[in-house]
């Protein structure tokens, strides 16, 4: 073990090299790293604020790792933080290094809101992915017309070239279900977002035969809520939770909205997703009936 760093308690290494994720999640724990190395050291968000000429709220947004990393920063906050090792300090601005990459979806980001960008970061660095749908079937399991008439509905006034981007996108996302290391996926599906239409009966059919098909990869599990179910736990709307390997990252529950997204990891909030989906899962039908269920709808298109 690597002598402590003066006055800041354990030392706090930066990711196992063979546990890196993607830039998102480096951003954020970095940003963990840097917050446990200040709360060590005694010192308020206003006074590293001050260190780094910027306010307490950067300092904030710095380790939830909502933004990206300046070395002159790093340095000046590691000199605060008593961290003097030269070849520890190296490590976290190499972190600061990795974290400041762009994700293959920013070629994208004119057509991306920023709200969504986090999403797509946290999502392809995701070990466990875990869903309740109400309206679409969920993006990672969309046929390409499926999802062409998704995207219609919200950006019906775009032209059919930024149409195209989005559905590509959306598309290109799909490929961490079928890669090395690919993350388990649990959907439970409300029968409403199998039997609303979104395109003809023929592009319905489509994606409800595509949705059979992914049940049959190991790390892909759906579940259908039918109607006849009645009232169940997860009335309160649409969310997912999402899980990684690096133990610096906590779960974390998105909410999407209209126009904007809520991301909840505090324990006590994702606690409450976490029962719910678990009453969701009980409440539905297993995965093998689940089956039965898609069967039966293919066969009434």
């Amino acid at each position: 073990m690597k002598p402590e760093p003066s006055g800041v308690g354990p030392r706090i290494g930066p990711l196992d090299p063979a546990q890196q994720g993607g830039p998102t999640v480096l951003r954020i724990v970095l940003g963990t790293q840097l917050r446990r190395l200040r709360e060590a050291s005694g010192i308020s968000r206003e006074a590293a604020g001050d260190a780094i000429r910027a306010s307490h709220a950067k300092i904030s947004r710095l380790e939830l790792g909502r933004v990206g990393f300046k070395e002159r920063d790093i340095v000046d906050l590691l000199t605060l933080y008593g961290v003097t090792d030269e070849q520890e300090r190296e490590e976290y601005l190499g972190l600061a290094r990795r974290a400041n990459a762009r994700g293959w979806w920013h070629q994208h980001g004119d057509v991306l809101p920023s709200w969504f960008e986090m999403y797509l970061g946290l999502e392809q660095a995701a070990t466990f992915i875990r869903t309740y749908q109400v309206q679409f079937v969920p993006g990672l399991l969309q046929t390409e017309e499926y999802a062409r008439n998704v995207i219609l509905v919200g950006h019906g006034a775009e032209s059919a070239y930024e149409i195209d981007r989005r559905v590509h996108l959306r598309i290109a996302r799909q490929k961490i279900l079928t890669e090395p290391g690919a993350p388990q996926l649990w959907a439970v599906l409300d029968e409403a977002a199998l039997i609303r239409p979104f395109g003809s009966r023929g592009v319905m059919r489509a994606q409800l035969e595509h949705l059979l098909e992914m049940t049959a990869l190991p790390n892909v599990t759906v579940q259908v809520l039918p109607f006849r179910f009645g009232g169940h736990a997860a009335a309160g709307g649409p969310f997912t939770i999402l899980r990684f390997a690096e133990p610096d990252l906590p779960d974390v529950v998105y909410l999407e909205q209209l126009n904007s997204a809520v991301y909840l990891d505090k324990r006590p909030e994702v606690e409450d997703y976490l029962a719910v989906m678990e009453r969701v899962s009980v409440q539905a039908e297993t995965p093998l009936r689940s089956k039965d269920v898609l069967r039966r709808l293919i066969g009434e298109h």
